[in-house]
This record gives C-alpha cells, sequence and structure tokens, in this order.
C-alpha cells in the first residue's frame, strides 16, 4: 500500500500502484559463461587491469624486468662476433630469475582470493549459478595463465631474437619448445602453491609473507644445503635434496626429461630414475593443492 504525492496515509486517495516488475525472458549463459567471466576478470586483475593506476605498476614494472632481461640477452648475443646460439638456454631463463616470478606470485595470488575472503564475497559467488568448483578452477587457471604469460614471453623475446640473429632454426625451435614446457609446468606449480597460500588467509600481507616464504626462502635454504653437501662429498644427496624447493623441484624435471643444464651444485641434476620421483612430486602439489583448494572454499561457503 503506497500514497500519492502529498496525499496522507490512510485517507480516500491511498492508491495501491504497479511498481512494474516483469520477469526476465532474455537468455540465461549458465555456469560455464560465470566461470569464464570470473577466469578473464581474474587473469586481467593479475597484471592490473581493469584496477587502479597503482594496482598496475608492481606487476607491470616485474613483467617489464622479465622482458627487459630477455631483450639485453638477444641484444648482446647479435652483438658478440661469431657468436652461434643464446648466452643462457631457454630452460634456465626462468630458474635465474625465479626471485622476479615468486615477487609476482606473492603480490597477485593475495589479490585474486584474500580479498574475497576479507570482504566475505565468497558466498556470493556460489549463489548461482557457479559452483564451488568453477571458483577453484577459474582462479587457478587465470593465476596460471598469468604466471606462463609472465615467464614465456621472454622466451618469445628470446627465440625471435636468435632467429633475427640467424642462429640455427632447428636448434633454436627445439630448445624453445622445451624452455615452453618448463615454464608451463613452472605456471601450474606456482599458481597451486601460490593460492593455497594465500587462501590460508584473509589479510594479503600474511599471504604475501606465507607466498615468499614457501617459494623465496625454500630455494635459499634448499641451495645452501646442496651447495653444503657438494663441498662436503655428498655428491648423492644433492639431488634428493631438490625435492624440498618449488623451484628445484622444476629444476630437476626439465633436466631429467627436457635436456636441460641443472643449477644445481656441480650441475649434477637428477636422473632418469629420480627425475621420475621429481615428476610424481610436482603432480602430487598440483593435485594437492587443487584439493586443499576445494576444502577450503567448502567451508567458507557454509
Amino acid at each position: 500500500m503506497s500514497t500519492e504525492t502529498g496525499a496522507a496515509t490512510g485517507s480516500e486517495t491511498s492508491r495501491i500502484h504497479n511498481i512494474g516488475y516483469r520477469a526476465y525472458d532474455g537468455p540465461r549463459l549458465g555456469r560455464a559463461y560465470a566461470r569464464r567471466s570470473l577466469y578473464s576478470q581474474s587473469l586481467r586483475g593479475s597484471f592490473g587491469l581493469g584496477r587502479s593506476v597503482k594496482s598496475k605498476v608492481l606487476p607491470m614494472l616485474l613483467f617489464g624486468v622479465m622482458c627487459m632481461v630477455a631483450a639485453i640477452i638477444v641484444a648482446v648475443a647479435i652483438a658478440t662476433p661469431d657468436s652461434t646460439k643464446l648466452p643462457i638456454r631457454y630452460t634456465s631463463y626462468a630458474i635465474y630469475l625465479q626471485a622476479v616470478i615468486g615477487l609476482f606470485l606473492a603480490s597477485q595470488a593475495p589479490q585474486s582470493v584474500s580479498r574475497d575472503l576479507r570482504f566475505k564475497s565468497v558466498p556470493l559467488y556460489f549463489s548461482r549459478p557457479i559452483e564451488r568448483g568453477d571458483y577453484v578452477i577459474a582462479k587457478f587457471a587465470a593465476m596460471a595463465s598469468a604466471l606462463f604469460v609472465l615467464t614465456g614471453t621472454p622466451l618469445v623475446i628470446l627465440y625471435v631474437g636468435a632467429l633475427l640473429g640467424k642462429f640455427d632454426f632447428g636448434d633454436q625451435t627445439k630448445w624453445f619448445a622445451q624452455g615452453m614446457v618448463s615454464v608451463a609446468l613452472l605456471s601450474v606449480l606456482f599458481a597451486g602453491l601460490g593460492l593455497v597460500m594465500a587462501a590460508l588467509t584473509p589479510r594479503r600481507g600474511f599471504g604475501v609473507a606465507a607466498v615468499i616464504a614457501v617459494l623465496t626462502i625454500s630455494y635459499g635454504a634448499v641451495s645452501t644445503v646442496q651447495g653444503i653437501a657438494w663441498s662436503t662429498g655428498s655428491t648423492g644427496a644433492v639431488p634428493w635434496l631438490g625435492l624440498f624447493s618449488p623451484i628445484t623441484l622444476v629444476d630437476g624435471v626439465q633436466t631429467a626429461f627436457l635436456g636441460a643444464t641443472s643449477a644445481f651444485p656441480g650441475g649434477g641434476g637428477p636422473g632418469a630414475g629420480a627425475g621420475v620421483v621429481y615428476l610424481i612430486v610436482v603432480l602430487a602439489l598440483v593435485a594437492g593443492s587443487y584439493a586443499v583448494l576445494m576444502r577450503r572454499y567448502r567451508r567458507v561457503g557454509l
């Protein structure tokens, strides 16, 4: 019951008004569209697109660093007389710049999931039509894609530069393909671990610290212990110590199966047998990250 303007409530001028609500009869795009939209929005957000200028500074700066280093390497290789190949392998690029990758993930993984937890907006995603699995898959795929763009673009620059420098096409193409497989594996592994660390707390600062600890600090600790083992003659322990850090896991897999040169002390990466163990651990971590995220958002949605 409502009244016309200026009329007193309960007077003879009171009327019932039709406010014009109508049923929606347009197309219903469903879960697939919602999942794609969430993926696209999360991927763009990883580079600050669609957000404030301040949010674009760090991810774009880190992306620029990754590409600039690759461009410098190409320029040096082309300018060097009698040079026949790049001074760095495609599979080694992400290993050398792992600190930049870790910083990118530490800054963007909490941005992707922590804000939804902090502002308690996750249940709104699950109202309909999207479900928990859709949310986790979209966020996981978006972060992995962002990391693949970050790590794969410099390899493209290296490859194009090598071809412009008229280096051997067959060798460069083979090594480039190996490098792309390597960074794809790294992207999926790092995305899972980073999102798990970030999703454990709604506080972004804690998420950043957790991601840095898992990636950067663990790599420093493992590398130090490997160096000690190598210097004390315990060379057989060096490959197995690499199982305790994400970046050394990727190093071990690409050394065993992609013909890469290991960054382990002495260059002694795992052989084929130990490489299988490395691959199993990587796949287990990826699957475990997905399972932990599903469990985490099952609790959040209650």
